[in-house]
C-alpha cells in the first residue's frame, strides 16, 4: 500500500526539521524523506550563528522570531537540546560600509533587535588583542551566540515524531507526482509516497527535484571550507562570534579553548552535490590563518585541529531563500538559503506551515521570497546593502 499523509517534506535539515515540527503542531498529518539521515547535509556542517544582523529587513524579522525558540527551546519546542551559547556577535566593516551599518542597526532596533553600532576602541574591547586597522565602525548584538546545528534538527525532528509525523532516512526522492495540474505525491527509490503537498527543503538536491515538475529553479550547490583551531596557550574564548568584512572571514568560539573560522571568500559553486565531499585544501586552511591573524595577531601561536567541507544550495541571483507555492498546485518551495538559513529556521518552518494550512503567513510575510521575483526582476537587496555575502 502507498503511505499518505497531508504534507511530505523532502530533506531532514534544520528547514526540513522544522517546518514538520510546526505542521505537525498544528495537527497535520507529516512525512519527512530524508536521503541520508537527519542534518546529514548542509546542517550538519553548519557554523550555527544566531544572530539578527542582516541589511534586508525582511532576513532580519525572521532572525529575530527565530531568537526566542533558541533562547527558549525547552519551552518552545521540549525535545533534545539545541545547544544555544551565548557570546556575542559582532559585524565589522569598513569606511565605505560605515553609512550603511548604521542605517542597518537603526532598523533592526526599530524591530526590536538589542544592538548597536561599536568604534573601533570598543571592537578592541570585545575582541581582546584585536587590530583595528581598516575599521569604521561594527555592529553588535550583546545576545546573539552559536547553537548546535545536529541538535536543532534532531530536536525539531523528534518533537514532530512526539506529534505524529513520521520519519523516511535513507529515503531518495526521485520526482514528484502530478497528477493534471496538481501534486499528489513523490517517488522514491522506495517506493511511492501520496501527499496533495509537496515541500521541497532538498538544500542542494532542490533544484533538481523541482525540475521533476518543470520549474527552474536559480539554485547551484555551494561548498563552503571551516576549520577548527586550538587557542594559544593562556588564551581562552572570550570574544564574540566575528564576521569580519575587511578581512573576508569569520571566526567565532568552539568550546572554551578552541575557535571555528571560515571565509566569505574563494566558496565554490555549482556542480554536482553528489561529488564526494573533500576536505579543504592546505592552502585555504593557510588562508584562514592569514586572514585570523591580520584582525587577532595572537592566533599566529595557535594549533590547527581540523577541517571539513559542507554544501548547501545557494541562490546564484541573490543570495536569498526561495520560499512559497510554485509551478503544480501543492508544490512548495523552501529552498536556497545560501549558507544562512540555520538562524532563521525556526520562523521559516512556521511561517511555511502557516501558508501551507491558513493560506498566507503571517508570523513574517514570506512573499517577496517567491520564485516569481526573478522573472519580475525584483531581486531581494537591502535599503542600505552590504554587496553579497559570499564571494
Amino acid at each position: 500500500m502507498t503511505e499518505t499523509a497531508d504534507v511530505i517534506v523532502v530533506g531532514a535539515g534544520v528547514q526540513g526539521a522544522s517546518l514538520a515540527f510546526h505542521l505537525a503542531n498544528r495537527g497535520a498529518r507529516v512525512l519527512v524523506l530524508e536521503r541520508e539521515s537527519v542534518a546529514a547535509g548542509a546542517t550538519g556542517r553548519s557554523s550555527g550563528f544566531v544572530r539578527m544582523h542582516y541589511d534586508l529587513e525582511s532576513d532580519a524579522r525572521l532572525a529575530w522570531a527565530s531568537f526566542p525558540y533558541f533562547e527558549g527551546w525547552a519551552d518552545l519546542v521540549g525535545a533534545g537540546d539545541c545547544g544555544f551559547t551565548r557570546t556575542g556577535f559582532m559585524h565589522v566593516f569598513p569606511d565605505e560600509l560605515a553609512d550603511a551599518v548604521r542605517a542597518n542597526v537603526a532598523m533592526l532596533q526599530g524591530i526590536g533587535v538589542d544592538t548597536r553600532v561599536v568604534e573601533p576602541a570598543e571592537i578592541a574591547s570585545l575582541v581582546p588583542g584585536a587590530v583595528t586597522d581598516g575599521l569604521a565602525a561594527g555592529a553588535y548584538e550583546p545576545r546573539s551566540g552559536y547553537a548546535d546545528p545536529f541538535g536543532t534538527a534532531a530536536g525539531f525532528l523528534e518533537a514532530a515524531r512526539a506529534r505524529g509525523a513520521r520519519f523516511v532516512h535513507g529515503c531518495r526522492a526521485t520526482s514528484v507526482v502530478v497528477d493534471g495540474d496538481a501534486v499528489v505525491g513523490v517517488d522514491t527509490d522506495q517506493g511511492r509516497f501520496s501527499a496533495p503537498t509537496v515541500v521541497d527543503v532538498a538544500g542542494a538536491w532542490a533544484a533538481s527535484l523541482a525540475g521533476t515538475v518543470g520549474l527552474e529553479v536559480p539554485v547551484e550547490a555551494w561548498r563552503h571550507d571551516t576549520a577548527y583551531f586550538g587557542l594559544p596557550p593562556g588564551r581562552t574564548a572570550d570574544f564574540p562570534i566575528v564576521i569580519d568584512e575587511v578581512n573576508q572571514v569569520y571566526f567565532r568560539p568552539e568550546g572554551h579553548d578552541m575557535m571555528l573560522v571560515g571565509l566569505e571568500a574563494g566558496n565554490e559553486v555549482g556542480g554536482s552535490p553528489d561529488r564526494p565531499l573533500i576536505s579543504p585544501r592546505p592552502a585555504s586552511v593557510e588562508d584562514m590563518v592569514k586572514r585570523v591573524c591580520a584582525r587577532i595577531p595572537w592566533m599566529a601561536e595557535g594549533t590547527f585541529r581540523t577541517a571539513h567541507g559542507g554544501q548547501d544550495g545557494i541562490t546564484t541571483a541573490d543570495q536569498r531563500p526561495i520560499l512559497g507555492r510554485a509551478g503544480p498546485d501543492g508544490f512548495v518551495l523552501a529552498c536556497g538559503f545560501s549558507g544562512t538559513g540555520f538562524k532563521t529556521a525556526p520562523t521559516v518552518g512556521l511561517c511555511l506551515a502557516e501558508l501551507i494550512l491558513d493560506g498566507r503567513a503571517t508570523t513574517v510575510d514570506i512573499a517577496p521570497y517567491g520564485l516569481d521575483r526573478f522573472a519580475q526582476g525584483r531581486l531581494l537587496v537591502g535599503e542600505h546593502p552590504y554587496g553579497k555575502l559570499w564571494r
